[in-house]
């Protein structure tokens, strides 16, 4: 059955629609922190369908919800008032730490950058934009244009000019032997000199750690430093969200409070977690920016009364159950238990991240070079003893990427970390 359905999927849809592994997986359910494939194998799941699943796989709370919300309306666009809308809007805006926020859903990540580019090059009269390098934003035709990794850039075509800045990878780069306070001297001296060779851009949009990039970050407080000539200048800090938003990093609340000591960035998107497996993203701004449109613009699936009703109960889960202590306590076990694996490992370059958010880099041993077919078989390895994994990485690296939902608990992060090792000790 798997192989007629790979069959069906390879004569109807793109090539570039990558499936992981040889034998690809047809997921059919999931409990909590599992799900079961079509012949009916269990997986620990470490990765939620791309850090989508936040708190768990049928999490009651969620499916309740949205069962009784399609029972009543499920869609009738924001032409119509929207109780669950506003109800997770006023939520967002609060936890934002935006002053005067304002809220708008879209249905992806892709879409919620999309929008921010807008509302920052429509408020700021300029299509110039500051990216990272090895940066990651989405696949729409502007977001891959301000796309830093090239492995996710099919297009050098954009509406957007688009100057990298360093800083996004702490290990690689020309600042990489830098102490973190020189690291990040140099990259602010770096964004200086950008700056002066340049009209004024109208943002940076940035990581706080970087997704697909392999879960890369600089130093803490490095975009604070970068908001201070930022603001001087009146351009945009955009926060990207996407992936560390709702407490996965465990330390903050959101990716940006790590470099928060000059405030809370002017626009900020996120999407994937807060749905826990529906489609929700969306943006928040500062109510002058997001109000600075002057045509008409609406989302027909944006908000959807059904998607809010997810992201409410599974918002007040999150909360309730202080899942973001969870992530904090649970992941720093895990990563401690995964740095000493690696040690006895030389084809693990480095273990990184924080909370619930792990990269693992695969280089080949004593070198930096990028090692992507031993990445591949350690995924593979990993499946065979029923664990599913990502990857990921710029900088022509490869990376594992570990990401459980944020309700994991000790024993299953002990149960995933033998199987990574294993996995990991089966590198010839």
């Amino acid at each position: 059955m798997t192989n007629d359905l790979l069959g069906r999927h390879r004569a109807v849809l793109p090539d570039w629609l990558a499936l992981y592994y040889e034998e690809p997986l047809e997921i059919t359910h999931g409990e909590g922190r599992h799900v079961w494939d079509a012949q009916g194998n269990r997986y620990l799941d470490f990765f939620g369908g791309i850090l989508t699943t936040m708190t768990a796989h049928a999490l009651p709370e969620v499916t309740k919800a949205v069962s009784e919300q399609a029972g009543r309306i499920i869609h009738s666009s924001t032409l119509y008032l929207n109780r669950p809308m506003v109800e997770l809007a006023e939520r967002i805006a609060q936890l934002s730490g935006i002053p005067d926020a304002r809220v708008f859903f879209t249905t992806s990540g892709t879409e919620a950058n999309d929008t921010a580019l807008l509302l920052a090059t429509a408020y700021r009269r300029s299509n110039t934009i500051l990216a990272m390098r090895n940066s990651y934003h989405g696949r729409s035709f502007s977001a891959v244009g301000i796309t830093g990794n090239s492995g996710w850039s099919p297009t050098s075509l954009s509406p957007l000019q688009t100057l990298y800045v360093h800083g996004g990878v702490r290990t690689r780069g020309p600042f990489a032997s830098l102490s973190d306070d020189a690291f990040i001297a140099a990259c602010v001296d770096d964004l200086k000199d950008l700056l002066g060779h340049t009209r004024p851009p109208a943002a940076l949009i940035a990581e706080p750690v970087q997704g697909v990039g392999g879960f890369t970050a600089p130093p803490d407080g490095l975009y604070a430093a970068f908001r201070e000539v930022l603001h001087e200048r009146g351009i945009l800090w955009i926060a990207d969200e996407v992936q560390t938003g709702w407490g996965r990093t465990g330390e903050h609340f959101w990716g940006w409070q790590a470099h928060g000591r000059n405030g809370p960035p002017d626009i900020m998107t996120f999407a994937k977690g807060i749905g826990n497996g529906m489609s929700v993203g969306g943006v928040v701004a500062r109510s002058e920016i997001m109000n600075c449109l002057d045509s008409n613009s609406i989302s027909t699936f944006g908000g959807t009364q059904i998607t809010m009703a997810a992201g409410l109960a599974n918002l007040t889960y999150l909360l309730e159950h202080d899942l973001q202590g969870n992530a904090r306590r649970v992941g720093g076990l895990l990563i401690e238990r995964l740095r000493a694996v690696a040690a006895h490992v030389p084809a693990v370059r480095e273990v990184r991240g924080r909370g619930l958010m792990i990269g693992i880099e695969i280089t080949k041993p004593g070198t930096d070079e990028a090692d992507p077919q031993t990445a591949a078989a350690v995924l593979e390895a990993a499946r065979e003893g029923g664990l599913l994994i990502g990857k990921g990485g710029g900088h022509n690296t490869s990376t594992l990427r570990v990401a459980p939902p944020l309700s994991l608990n000790v024993a299953e992060a002990e149960e995933g970390a033998a199987i990574l090792e294993n996995a990991l000790r089966s590198i010839p």
